[in-house]
């Protein structure tokens, strides 16, 4: 007995279609895409098309890497195959023109249908297993389920990933049968080739909000609450080390984009990535620094390591590194932290402690005389039962002596049962480095905190979740602090301080 339990329209461009959500005897729901049935005579019009366009307005590689240009040629190829579809059909309607037109662009320019899957919103997670196998996506609300769409040959994904690839300077071959690449909208994408996966090509699309998270949406969500998020923020400005950990998909990228809006505007910060995740405020001193893969013959692969290294010759205040996992990086990252530098990484561990013997276990194996240049460990927490993201801890470092080893002091601690962030214990290494970076007492930096609280709890009572304007609000903060708590305390309007 087939059941709906959800429905609702996508859109990508001028191609619309229903998303019908059902339930069936089979033992997960099943994601319905719903399109118009394209007859042979129009798809044959639509080649016939393609093959015109592709003549007049040829296209260079330079417009296919560069996003701008990439998205002019788009609009050149739509408003010229608008006119030579309505030479054809003249007496068909506007919006028909345009949906053809425009489905033919999605085919050309992305995905085909997996466009509209790509621009879902409820959407996380989008699977291509091969061209027998449905497409599955993973649904906010559902959790991992099976479309009704497929990929018509082996030869079609690859032809996706190769496109994909391009965009990026990334290519997945027989002797390079794996690729981590992005699209243009930011979102992340994983590629296999037969043999290597056996039941054929995948490729894997994780989505990133078309809007970074900010620390408003996740005081909302319950992700942080005020206490935690001024603190930190506190230990953001004052230039305190920081390793974010968590499980896969856990939420480690988005709480570093997320604090990272907390930097002063007059510090250079670099970025170093496998896949460009990290979107910053706009006016920022940010220079974000991708690694690339080796071509066929080996030569040019530049490694997170190279960046990392290079990045402390550019003179920066700030480095954020994407993910930590091998000796030299880490090596390197304590170094830099060593040297003056303020550093943020993220780990995959579970717990703080997790994390900490991660570090200082092989592969990773950093000294424990080196650990003490890192000062927090911010731990996130994905429930795989109900799919809520929390921030778990938040965890600073003690350091030890050679009498007495590293501990772990946990400050803040996630409760489940109450879903309340509560705090454990007092903080005594971060308010000692507080004190030492600010000169100010233990009453004047709790006085900060409790200022930059006032101003969270405004932002979220005037949902502020643009992170360029959180970015401007937290910058004038820094630059006239007495301006912006006036316009909390009246609670003014956020226009004011921009």
């Amino acid at each position: 007995m087939e059941k709906v339990i959800q429905s609702y329209e996508v859109s990508s461009g001028y191609v619309k279609a229903k998303v019908v959500i059902k339930r069936t005897k089979d033992f997960v729901p099943i994601y319905e895409l719903k399109l118009p049935t394209i007859e042979k005579g129009t798809r044959a019009l639509l080649d016939k098309i393609r093959s015109v366009l592709l003549t007049e307005i040829p296209i260079k590689t330079a417009e296919m890497v560069d996003p701008t240009y990439f998205e002019k040629i788009k609009k050149k190829y739509f408003e010229r195959g608008l006119e030579l579809i309505s030479n054809e059909l003249p007496v068909a309607s506007e919006s028909l023109k345009k949906f053809l037109v425009g489905l033919l662009i999605n085919e050309m320019f992305g995905l085909g249908k997996i466009e509209l899957l790509i621009e879902d919103p409820y959407l996380e997670e989008i699977v291509i297993n091969g061209s027998k196998n449905p497409i599955w996506v993973y649904h906010k609300k559902f959790g991992w389920i099976k479309t009704n769409v497929y990929v018509e040959s082996e030869n079609q994904i690859l032809n996706y990933a190769n496109a994909i690839g391009r965009r990026v300077g990334r290519q997945v071959t027989v002797l390079n049968p794996l690729m981590d690449a992005h699209l243009i909208t930011g979102d992340r994408v994983n590629a296999t080739l037969f043999p290597i996966s056996t039941i054929g090509n995948t490729i894997t699309i994780r989505k990133f909000r078309r809007s970074p998270w900010t620390v408003v949406d996740f005081i909302e969500n319950k992700t942080l609450n005020f206490e935690v998020a001024a603190w930190l923020w506190e230990a953001i400005q004052y230039e305190l080390n920081m390793i974010i950990a968590g499980g896969t998909a856990s939420g480690k990228t988005s709480l570093l984009n997320v604090l990272m809006c907390f930097i002063q505007p007059n510090h250079r910060i670099v970025s170093i990535e496998d896949t460009r995740e990290l979107m910053l405020p706009e006016f920022l001193h940010w220079v974000p620094l991708t690694t690339r893969e080796p071509n066929p013959e080996g030569l040019g692969e530049v490694t997170m390591l190279d960046l990392l290294v290079n990045a402390l010759r550019m003179r920066p205040d700030r480095i954020i590194v994407g993910e930590v996992r091998r000796a030299r990086e880490a090596e390197v990252l304590f170094e830099a932290m060593h040297t003056g530098h303020s550093v943020y990484a993220t780990l995959h561990a579970d717990t703080a402690y997790q994390a900490y013997k991660r570090l200082v276990n092989p592969p990773i194996n950093v000294p424990e005389q080196v650990l003490e240049a890192l000062h927090l460990i911010a731990v996130c927490y994905r429930d795989r039962r109900t799919g809520r993201r929390r921030l778990f801890e938040v965890v600073e470092i003690i350091p030890g002596t050679e009498k007495v080893k590293t501990t772990l002091n946990i400050i803040f601690r996630w409760k489940p049962v109450k879903d309340i962030i509560r705090k454990e214990n007092e903080s005594y290494r971060l308010m000692e480095e507080l004190q030492m970076h600010t000169g100010l007492s233990e009453k004047e930096v709790l006085e900060e905190i409790e200022e930059k609280e006032k101003i969270l709890r405004w932002m979220v009572d005037r949902k502020v979740k643009d992170v360029n304007t959180i970015g401007r609000i937290v910058a004038k903060y820094y630059l006239e602090p007495e301006d912006v708590l006036k316009v909390v305390k009246r609670r003014g309007k956020v226009e004011s301080l921009l």
